[in-house]
């Protein structure tokens, strides 16, 4: 399904209160299953991430495949390789381009065995899952830090624990802060000393839990508000003392003239004046979900910029680098990429006096969908696979309309 989508004025006002985190509900989801007693979780994400996990968690099948899940993908390896019985893990065609070697080897360490259903290193794979006893391992975090994270959340329920040591720069290391936050919330204790976590035996705590807001959700409305002339918007749902490492948009943000006021249960957005920085640059490795956010704001903007740390993107939903360059220049901006850095140069800018639609593929990937979008303040575009947000924000075509967006079902 295709959209047209337009906005008469470059006004931004309203109320909306975002979805929850699914960062967040997936993890939570994995302690419940972990624990030894339930608990309830409120506010639970109704991201088809999550639904799928739910479904799979509760599901009596041995074969589950996950789509384009890579969060799903990375926690069920570890939790199905500590649970006897054989088991097989699939999902979409991206999915099985997105590495999974460097888990899979940190848990043939600890004695389970895994195999590749067909290419080396990559899902499909085949897990013949039993009761891991725990002890010393390694692993790079440069990849991904989820594979980490669902080493983590399975450590306390090891007989041994695990010590396990990071080699290699770590990217998205908040995600990493946030499965330790939330395992401590369950009476799990922690050590992180300079490359080694350790986690002994312990039991999961069971107690109710809500769900914040999800900040990355949060920073498409920070991105309409920046393009906007006028940005007077609330944001329910998100917390001041966040554990998600995204809410850094806040001073990202306040940059290029957004002011982020907390209010109850939310934050209030307004535009001020202020002079346009010359030049932005920032090292995304711990934030690499709102990198494309950020390039197409400051694209918007006509900001020259520099986006670093940006390696884990080429593995994602898609190589966003390239998909960023890609679409970015059906605009008129051309960027300058590599393997891991993003930049845009003073005169290379956005054309704003375009009369072409611009017709932008979201190859798969629910950011590109949603940090598109709001260029339809400057010109009329087209999105493809509309659906693709459902992975994270399923109510965003209604959210946006509510502030004055035109959106027309293409037949």
């Amino acid at each position: 399904m295709r959209y047209i989508i337009s906005k008469q004025n470059k006004k931004i006002k309203g109320e909306i209160v975002l979805p929850s985190s699914k960062s967040i509900s997936n993890r939570l989801l994995l302690i419940r299953a972990l624990a030894k007693k339930s608990f309830e979780i409120f506010n639970l994400s109704y991201s088809n991430d999550t639904k799928d996990l739910v479904k799979i968690l509760k599901s009596e099948s041995n074969v589950f495949d996950v789509g384009n899940a890579g969060t799903t993908m990375r926690f069920l390896t570890s939790y199905l390789a500590n649970k006897p019985g054989d088991w097989i893990l699939t999902g979409s065609e991206r999915m099985k381009h997105r590495p999974i070697g460097i888990l899979v080897n940190a848990l043939n360490e600890l004695g389970v065995k895994i195999e590749y259903l067909e290419k080396e290193g990559f899902p499909p794979i085949k897990i013949y899952g039993t009761n891991l006893k725990g002890g010393n391992i390694e692993i790079s975090g440069s990849i991904s830090s989820q594979f980490i994270s669902s080493l983590l959340l399975i450590a306390p329920t090891l007989p041994n624990g695990l010590n396990i040591k990071l080699k290699s720069k770590i990217v998205s290391k908040p995600y990493i802060d946030m499965t330790l936050n939330l395992m401590r919330n369950f009476g799990i204790k922690s050590k992180w000393e300079d490359d080694h976590i350790i986690i002994r035996k312990q039991n999961y705590r069971a107690k109710d839990f809500i769900v914040e807001a999800d900040w990355s959700s949060a920073s498409y409305w920070y991105e309409m508000a920046a393009i906007a002339d006028i940005a007077d918007i609330k944001l329910y749902g998100l917390k001041k003392n966040s554990i998600q490492g995204d809410s850094i948009i806040t001073e990202l943000f306040e940059k290029i003239g957004i002011k982020t006021s907390f209010i109850s249960g939310g934050v209030h957005l307004i535009k001020v004046p202020t002079p346009l920085i010359k030049q932005f640059e920032y090292d995304f490795s711990n934030n690499p979900d709102i990198t494309q956010t950020m390039a197409v704001t400051l694209s918007a903007l006509n900001i020259p910029f520099s986006l670093l740390g940006l390696e884990s993107l080429i593995i994602k939903e898609t190589n966003r680098i390239q998909a960023l360059k890609n679409e970015l220049l059906k605009t008129g901006c051309n960027l300058l990429v590599t393997n891991d850095s993003i930049s845009k140069f003073k005169n290379n800018n956005i054309d704003t006096n375009c009369t072409i639609t611009w017709n932008f593929n979201t190859c798969g990937d629910h950011r590109m969908a949603l940090s598109f979008t709001p260029l339809a303040m400057l010109n009329k575009i087209i999105v493809d696979d509309v659906n693709v947000v459902k992975k994270s924000y399923p109510g965003f075509w209604e959210d946006i309309q509510k502030i004055g967006f035109d959106i027309q079902e293409i037949k």
